[in-house]
């Protein structure tokens, strides 16, 4: 078989890092993107030596850095495009859904959900043109299961589940297979991102619960595994003839899933709630709304 070409979005920190790195070094055509040149060029260094790995400054959210990626790949593959899109660009937004606001969710939206969606119409024709293709998506446990306070970033990724699922349907016809890439807790630079903002909430009622950011933070990371485990995942999910529709990682989340699914939502409820310090006697109590001003 010959060299494939593979395009992995947000390779510059964490899981996409890693797995560009993996894959370089499997021996696949790696076309790393990401927002920061920087890091691109360090990554690019880090390359294991006789490894093919180029890099491409690609903002998911902006149509014109989209435009720019896909001439470069078309270029780079003399019109063949990719053979494998992995679509991992993304981020977590933290917090009570109810305080975030608009501009949180549309921000939370435009990277995991529409953003996604762009990069893949711009790669899809070639591979519908071809007859083959594959796009492997990075959603999370979190796509299955609803944390506290991670609904907004836990809602882009049942979004991005359900697209899956379509995807997979409507694109066979054409050789197109489409995978999920389901991660658990994973040590990367994701947990600063999302837990970065949370302290503008330490006036809400929820602010006591806020407060105690960092026992939550040690309870979400207590089984937390290297990104590397997603890197083999993401392998296998390549690599492999006949592609699972989806794979945990790491595979002991099947375990996880499995418990919380026979779990009664009453019981699950409670639990979360317990480990996330939401009961009315750790809350604040809840603040009187403001008279309106007076119109003038």
């Amino acid at each position: 078989m010959s060299q494939q070409t593979v395009l992995i979005t947000g390779a510059t920190a964490g899981i996409g890092r890693t797995t560009a790195l993996h894959l370089a070094a499997a021996g696949y055509r790696v076309i790393a993107t990401g927002r920061r040149s920087q890091e691109l060029d360090r990554l690019r260094a880090e390359a294991p030596a006789g490894s093919e790995l180029h890099t491409q400054v690609l903002d998911v959210t902006s149509t014109e850095s989209i435009e720019a990626a896909a001439a470069e790949v078309a270029r780079l593959t003399g019109g063949h495009g990719l053979d494998v899109l992995v679509n991992n660009a993304g981020f977590g937004v933290m917090g009570p859904v109810s305080e975030l606001s608009d501009a949180d969710l549309r921000r939370q939206y435009d990277t995991n959900v529409f953003g996604l969606m762009a990069v893949t119409r711009a790669f899809l024709p070639a591979m519908q043109k071809r007859g083959s293709g594959r796009i492997i998506n990075v959603s999370s446990i979190g796509g299955r299961v609803t944390f506290p306070f991670m609904g907004a970033y836990n809602s882009t990724k049942y979004a991005l589940e359900s697209l899956s699922d379509a995807m997979r349907y409507e694109l066979a016809p054409f050789g197109v297979q489409v995978v999920l890439v389901e991660p658990g807790v994973i040590r990367t630079e994701f947990a600063d991102t999302a837990m970065g903002p949370v302290t503008r909430f330490a006036g809400t009622a929820y602010g006591p619960a806020i407060a105690k950011a960092e026992t939550l933070r040690t309870r979400m990371e207590a089984t937390a595994v290297g990104p590397e485990v997603v890197a083999k995942a993401i392998h296998r999910a390549i690599a492999s003839a006949s592609p699972s529709a989806r794979y945990v990682a790491p595979r002991f989340g099947h375990l996880m899933l499995a418990a919380l699914n026979i779990t009664p939502t009453r019981l699950l409820d409670w639990g979360f709630r317990r480990v996330s310090f939401l009961t009315r006697k750790e809350l604040a109590p809840v603040s009187a709304p403001q008279p309106l001003a007076a119109a003038r």
